[in-house]
């Protein structure tokens, strides 16, 4: 078989499955297409995307604009490694330090990697600025978090399908529970080498949780007081995902430390940043940490074309305002429901619960009958199906998927 020969949906999971390692589990569809908020399969069938690449695709599926961003630049120059400058870099860097208000970029790749940089930032900050012990230096964690899969940050998940067997683990972190204060503090009071507080906006993997109001201003008002850094990671939650630029916004907070992936790029190729002041990233210095592929000039044409879109397209005021429908239609149908109990969320980045154990299969099943009905969504956490669509989204798309999503439910009720 050629290597880009067409082929069908059988072979293609067949090929994935004999030669690829199994580390997901795909919803059976094979898609070969995606436009703004569609996607279409191999057979050609149109699908609503309402997953967008777990928010990688806010601005949409292809955007020509982010599009000939990178074609254009990849037709110029790809790749310097940061042994060199390159003419990129510099204004990619003023474009994303000022769009959100730091002294200092640090560009990576992916999301994990950016989580890996802000934790090495944060305890080289800890030993030379505030003065805790060398190796003594500990961060405070949420139960129910996901910032990636790599070792150290798998050592404070509590997520046992991906942390089990992968040990040993990475000490020096104190996990809490999520949106509780009182903890916080005590963790705070009880640790004079707390250096950091990681923390999700929403928690997006554990189910679209939204957090008191408050949290975030208060857990930030806590941090300063005990001089600590409020690290967010916002690679799900930010770039207008959540009807703001930053899901911090709702409440007003800048962190000392942020970290962005995913829609950085609108989805069109890996870009992670990790931005702060200079009186924290200036900790760093040559050779202590590094990227051969972070900051590469494709990457930094694609990140402004993709910010610039979010801007442009006022993508943050759409998911504000659609996100209300979305969560008025389904809260309204949920109270006559007894497959669904709840519909949760902020801005476009929601889901409900399904009103049935978390080892049913019945939320996979409504995602298969989803796709049957040209709706693609998937669940998370055995029981909670999470819906994000591209933030390019219409009212006019979203009260059809709505309605395909109330439709599908009804399938399943009183079974």
């Amino acid at each position: 078989m050629a290597v880009l020969e067409k082929i069908g949906s059988e072979e293609a999971m067949a090929l994935e499955n004999k030669y690829g390692a199994h580390n997901y589990h795909p919803l059976p569809v094979v898609l070969s297409r995606g436009e703004g908020v569609y996607v279409w399969d191999v057979d050609g069938k149109k699908y609503y995307d309402f997953l967008a690449a777990y928010s990688a695709v806010n601005q949409g599926h292809c955007h020509p604009k982010i599009v000939d961003a990178m074609i254009s630049q990849a037709k110029t120059l790809t790749l310097t490694s940061r042994a060199f400058f390159n003419d990129k870099l510099g204004p990619f860097e003023e474009y994303l330090a000022k769009t959100f208000g730091f002294d200092k970029v640090l560009p990576m790749n992916t999301g994990a990697e950016a989580v890996e940089t802000a934790i090495k930032i944060c305890r080289k900050w800890a030993y030379e600025v505030k003065g805790i012990a060398e190796n003594a230096a500990q961060i405070v964690v949420c139960d129910g978090n996901f910032h990636g899969r790599t070792t150290t940050i798998i050592s404070f998940s509590d997520d046992v399908n991906a942390r089990n067997n992968f040990g040993p683990y990475t000490d020096g972190f104190v996990s809490i529970d999520y949106n509780d204060l009182e903890a916080l503090e005590r963790a705070f009071e009880s640790n004079k080498n707390m250096a950091g507080f990681l923390v999700e906006p929403i928690q997006g993997e554990a189910g679209v949780f939204v957090p008191a109001d408050g949290y975030l201003s208060k857990a930030k008002a806590l941090c300063e007081k005990h001089n600590v850094l409020f690290i967010a990671d916002e690679v799900q939650t930010g770039i207008a995902r959540t009807g703001k630029l930053l899901a911090c916004h709702h409440e007003n907070v800048q962190p000392d430390i942020l970290i962005l992936g995913k829609a950085l790029s609108g989805g069109v190729y890996p870009v992670s940043a990790v931005l702060a002041n200079d009186s924290v990233m200036n900790v760093i210095k040559p050779g202590q940490h590094g990227s051969t592929f972070g900051g590469n000039p494709v990457a930094a044409a694609v990140a402004i074309a993709a910010l610039k879109v979010v801007s442009e397209e006022k993508l943050a005021d759409n998911a504000e305002a659609l996100g209300q429908i979305f969560r008025e239609k389904l809260s309204e149908y949920i109270k006559g429901s007894d497959i669904a109990k709840e519909v949760r969320g902020k801005g476009l980045m929601n889901a409900i619960v399904i009103n049935d154990t978390e080892d049913s299969s019945t939320a996979w099943d409504i995602c298969i009958a989803l796709r049957d009905n040209g709706l693609l969504a998937k669940p998370t956490h055995g029981n909670i199906i999470r819906f994000a669509p591209p933030l390019v989204m219409n009212k006019e798309q979203l009260i059809d998927c709505v309605s395909i999503i109330i439709s599908t439910l009804k399938q399943f009720e009183n079974r």
